[in-house]
């Protein structure tokens, strides 16, 4: 599943080719992703894109009357083409500009969606409960504090709540824990403020590297067979079992924490 640093490249790669572009026309040739696709993305053509915004996982096409709202899913990817390119398999959805370029969805899993936020309606519900942005002021160290006074969760687990902290994917918690020493079977409940600060800084450095790696991929959302997704990341524990710690030369190991992988190093991390 595309983590919060994919889904920001793909932010990126797209928005020059959207922004100030007229819809013409939405173009959804199947329906059935992970919630219907709603009638009213029609209310976005003859509109202008006025900005292609995050948030969380979800991507905004902003126009005056509402906004197109993406999620990949576990398969999706987008590509900017020529409106008149020849579809393939599972190309579900198309996003088709005046400039004659569109903006296709395909999703093999259909576990993706597409959905409808007018401005004068509540959030979406599957919006409504985030937490802040990890690379926002929002985001800080005594907020995470705060919320994990009293929770026996493991602190892998408490980072990945989305109520708490949206966008740290199982890659993420992995490295940030590795580079904070902390091991992530701990309890959340048990671990400093002062830990807890230096968490908060590596949260935030390893998805600002990992977006700053991802802007190598950016091309490939203009590409017909463009296939963005996972770039190429310097990973210090997560994938890395039974290989030796690049800090301390340990061995390192793995665990399940909520149904994920998890990966550590026994000396590194306390």
């Amino acid at each position: 599943m595309p983590e919060l640093p994919e889904v920001e490249v793909s932010r990126l790669g797209v928005a020059p080719h959207l922004e100030s572009q007229s819809i013409t026309a939405v173009v959804v040739r199947d329906k059935r992703l992970r919630w219907p696709v709603p009638d009213d993305v029609q209310r976005a053509v003859g509109h202008q894109i006025q900005s292609v915004t995050r948030r969380a996982k979800y991507l905004f096409l902003n126009t005056d009357v509402g906004s197109i709202v993406l999620h990949l899913g576990m398969s999706g990817r987008l590509r900017v083409v020529d409106q008149d390119l020849p579809t393939v398999k599972h190309d579900h959805i198309d996003v088709v500009l005046a400039s004659g370029k569109c903006l296709r969805l395909n999703d093999p899993r259909r576990f993706g969606a597409c959905l409808w936020q007018a401005p004068d309606e509540p959030p979406l519900a599957l919006l409504a409960n985030l937490g802040p942005e990890p690379l926002t002021d929002a985001f800080d160290d005594e907020r995470l504090y705060k919320l994990s006074r009293g929770k026996n969760v493991a602190v892998k687990t408490f980072i990945m709540t989305n109520q708490v902290v949206v966008g740290v994917g199982n890659i993420y918690a992995n490295e940030a824990l590795f580079l904070s020493g902390i091991d992530p079977r701990r309890a959340a409940g048990k671990i400093s403020k002062k830990r807890y600060e230096v968490l908060t800084g590596h949260i935030r450095s390893v998805l600002a590297a990992a977006i700053a790696q991802g802007g190598t991929t950016l091309k490939d959302f203009t590409q017909a067979d463009g296939n963005p997704g996972y770039f190429k990341q310097h990973l210090r524990v997560y994938g890395r079992a039974g290989d030796d710690c690049e800090a301390c030369g340990t061995t390192i190991k793995s665990v399940t924490i909520g149904q994920r992988n998890t990966f550590y190093c026994p000396s590194c991390q306390r």
